[in-house]
């Protein structure tokens, strides 16, 4: 029941990734990307651009600080520094609503920072979208927000404003980290911080960061009706081309899915029940794992087996007799002939 289970979930999701990176039916109008020093997001901004030229779909880059764009790309628009009325005019013109479009902005951090105070990124970002056209932007997490002179107390963070406002987030992980938390929590231990979270002077990126292995992806996906579904995926570089795992075939003349579950990775697939509990050094198994012995030698079964029980005695004086009380009279009781006489 349980690999049925997984089975239908494992579909289901790898099935609901490929439509959203394949922009397929506007099954998601804006995505929004949350990357760190610990794990960049450029690797998934490479796999939307790759799935683009497959479903010929016309990508624009819209680049805030990519000094070098990326190859797959059609039209680049270079923002930096640009106003934000100039910039938002020459995006319209360059949107074209009888195909397909992928709006791609490298970085939000320069519009939510911008110096128009008359500025509203919520109506920005709505203004190019339409059943023909998604937008994909990227968050930087560890990068703060400078405060504007005149802040309106009533006007939500930035960062909550954008998570309500995606109909998909992903949340990027380096696979390291991620398997050393992993091994942390398996032995009940503390879990491990990296980079800026470890708070110690001089550390920026910590260890294991940007995985050159893949990228593992937390997503949040909304749907119209409201539902939300959660999943976490490993999506592997080009060098490792990884796929492996079960569901990944596609059409008969199109290169095979390289994403799988995060549950699927050989390094972190929990092993089942019936593999047993498994040591430290990682050979033993079962009771092996166990400094204690659970079974009994033959002296010990002998001497359990020749211990004879209180009951096996009265079983033996008549039971089946409507009972009796065996008693034995010790040296200071009383007899007393009404009471005692059995």
């Amino acid at each position: 029941m349980a690999d049925r289970a997984m089975q239908h979930r494992r579909t289901h999701n790898l099935l609901l990734f490929q439509r959203l990176l394949a922009l397929r039916e506007g099954s998601s109008p804006f995505t929004l990307i949350l990357d760190s020093l610990e794990q960049s997001g450029r690797l998934l901004i490479l796999e939307y651009i790759r799935r683009a030229k497959t479903t010929k779909t016309t990508v624009i880059f819209i680049a805030f600080e990519t000094l070098t764009p990326p190859s797959g790309i059609d039209i680049l628009i270079k923002a930096r520094r640009k106003d934000v009325t100039v910039l938002q005019k020459e995006i319209s013109q360059s949107v074209s609503k009888s195909t397909p479009t992928i709006l791609i902005l490298d970085t939000l951090h320069s519009l939510l920072s911008s110096p128009n105070p008359n500025f509203n990124l919520p109506s920005f970002l709505s203004s190019f979208l339409s059943p023909s056209t998604s937008l994909l932007a990227l968050y930087h997490t560890d990068i703060s927000i400078p405060t504007s002179p005149n802040p309106n107390p009533y006007a939500p963070p930035p960062l909550p404003l954008l998570k309500y406002l995606a109909t998909t987030i992903f949340t990027t992980h380096s696979l390291s980290q991620v398997l050393a938390r992993k091994r942390a929590a398996e032995k009940s231990l503390a879990e491990p911080m990296f980079g800026l979270a470890e708070e110690i002077e001089g550390v920026i990126i910590g260890r294991g960061a940007n995985d050159r292995r893949g990228v593992v992806l937390e997503m949040e996906h909304r749907r119209k009706s409201g539902r939300s579904v959660g999943e976490w995926f490993f999506l592997p570089s080009s060098a490792q081309g990884m796929a492996t795992g079960p569901g990944k075939a596609m059409e008969k003349g199109r290169e095979r899915e390289r994403v799988i579950l995060l549950d699927d990775h050989p390094l972190y697939k929990t092993p089942s029940s019936g593999d047993g509990i498994a040591s430290e050094s990682g050979n033993a198994t079962g009771d092996d794992a166990i400094t204690f012995s659970l079974g009994l030698t033959e002296k010990q079964r002998r001497d359990r087996e020749g211990v004879v029980l209180p009951y096996f005695d009265a079983q033996k004086e008549g039971g089946g007799g409507g009972g009796r009380i065996l008693y034995d009279m010790g040296d200071e009781d009383d007899f007393d002939e009404e009471e005692d006489e059995i």
